[in-house]
């Protein structure tokens, strides 16, 4: 397939939110990897959501493969393997936009916000990868399993990061998802996010929510530049 889309790949891309996120940006016209620490299962994977989308957008590798053949990596890992994965691919991300998705949920608590000790995960992976890689905070607060279906999802995605042209790059991926993406600040602004995911988790259990997001209110029709 030709396009002067870049290619994305979802590392951790067979689990439910790199899964959701690959289907959405397939569908939406973008070369997408599905990565795994299992290179088989993510082959299957693609195989599996080309047949669901008639389209050949997907292929599958190795989470270390998938980074090397990619412009843009999205981590979508939980925070116990987020240290082991980043450093498989942090060989493999010199000069790229990396999108670290990872919130810091420590079972069995996951509605008690539990930050770890750099302040937020997204600093962790900034410390791991250092200053070669673009990095970017984002997709923290979006229910997988209603991003995985083809209705709307009426969510918006805070997007942190230190670099104001890497966050436009993220904004444009969550238009392509069908979510409304936002600047909202530095990497280290990125804890609010994680800490919000605690709380909309929360939230959801306390009141039976059906994956409750979080909309930001006012006068903001669009973002200026």
């Amino acid at each position: 397939m030709t396009t002067d889309k870049p290619t994305i790949a979802v590392v951790g891309g067979t689990g439910n939110l790199g899964w959701a996120l690959a289907r959405q940006w397939a569908k939406a016209g973008y070369p997408v990897i599905i990565g795994s620490r299992d290179a088989a299962k993510a082959e299957a994977e693609a195989s599996r959501l080309n047949g669901e989308l008639a389209s050949p957008a997907m292929r599958g590798a190795s989470n270390g493969e998938a980074a090397r053949q990619a412009d843009i990596i999205v981590v979508t890992v939980p925070f116990a393997f987020q240290a082991a994965i980043l450093e498989d691919i942090r060989p493999m991300v010199a000069g790229k936009l990396v999108v670290d998705t990872t919130v810091p949920l420590m079972p069995p608590k996951v509605a008690r916000v539990q930050l770890p000790p750099e302040g937020c995960a997204a600093l962790v992976a900034q410390r791991m990868l250092g200053d070669d890689a673009q990095l970017v905070s984002a997709f923290h607060n979006v229910a997988a399993h209603k991003l995985a279906t083809d209705e709307n999802v009426d969510c918006d995605v805070l997007i942190f990061g230190d670099q104001k042209a890497a966050r436009a790059r993220v904004v444009a991926l969550a238009e392509a998802a069908g979510l409304r993406g936002l600047h909202a600040g530095p990497l280290a602004n990125s804890a609010a996010a994680e800490a919000l995911t605690s709380v909309m988790i929360f939230i959801n259990k306390n009141y039976a929510a059906d994956g409750a997001g979080i909309c930001i209110t006012g006068s903001i029709a669009q973002l200026v530049d």
